[in-house]
């Protein structure tokens, strides 16, 4: 209020607006300052590894993705029902992308978001659990509104690591809601897991309310080594 208020008291006696008039403009733009940096911090703690928007994203490059749901993802709603939402497919079909977008929209919207590669999770809390620090750790995550597990099923887990995964779904099931990336299909999640029974408790979980989107398109990454592999070679 103190940087703005002469450029608002300026902006009034031009346009002859009141007293009242002043103070509604002046409080206004605290406001939206205010909300502004909130969003900052939440995106900043999100820890998003690179921003993503879905302006940024192309459809045309991803035929099989349901761009509709997505533009309806973006709303937030399913926040508010605690649904989650499973996006599967080949790898480098843009998967993380529409994970950090829709993250990044919820944060826009007032939402906590926390992203997570899921080995980097499980690394994380196996260490906190060494120094017998897990439990604020999981009451920490139950604050959120939005966590992101990217990268499922590109590593194995050990025993405990699955079990500490398993425990960090249970704890978001019906509290928060879930963004999983993964290139496996459901039934080579045993692969990961290691454990069916395991397996089949935190698909229950997971698929729960679920917004499947499947991106079985081609690799953005091949398409564009391609590209620079058929470029002629200079001189």
């Amino acid at each position: 209020m103190g940087r703005e208020w002469e450029a608002v008291a300026a902006s009034c006696a031009k346009e002859g607006r009141d007293y009242g008039d002043f103070l509604l403009g002046l409080t206004e733009r605290e406001l939206i300052e205010r909300e502004q940096r909130a969003a900052e911090r939440r995106i900043k703690g999100a820890k998003f590894p690179v921003l993503k928007t879905i302006d940024s994203f192309d459809f045309a490059a991803q035929p099989t993705i349901n761009e509709l749901l997505m533009r309806q993802l973006l709303s937030g709603e399913y926040l508010e029902a605690r649904e989650n939402i499973l996006l599967i497919g080949n790898s480098g079909t843009g998967k993380t992308h529409l994970a950090t977008a829709l993250g990044f929209a919820a944060c826009t919207q007032g939402r906590k978001v926390r992203f997570w590669s899921a080995t980097a999770l499980v690394t994380h809390m196996l260490e906190l659990r060494e120094q017998q620090d897990l439990k604020r750790f999981l009451t920490q995550i139950e604050k959120h509104e939005l966590l992101v597990l990217d990268e499922l099923g590109y590593v194995p887990f050990s025993k405990d690591g699955a079990e500490l995964l398993f425990e960090v779904v249970s704890r978001a099931y019906e509290r928060l809601s879930l963004i999983v990336t993964t290139n496996l299909p459901f039934e080579q999640w045993t692969e990961v897991m290691g454990s069916e029974r395991l397996t089949g408790a935190l698909l229950d979980r997971v698929t729960h309310r679920v917004h499947i989107i499947e991106a079985n398109g081609e690799s953005y990454r091949l398409k564009d080594a391609r590209k620079r592999h058929k470029k002629p070679r200079k001189g």
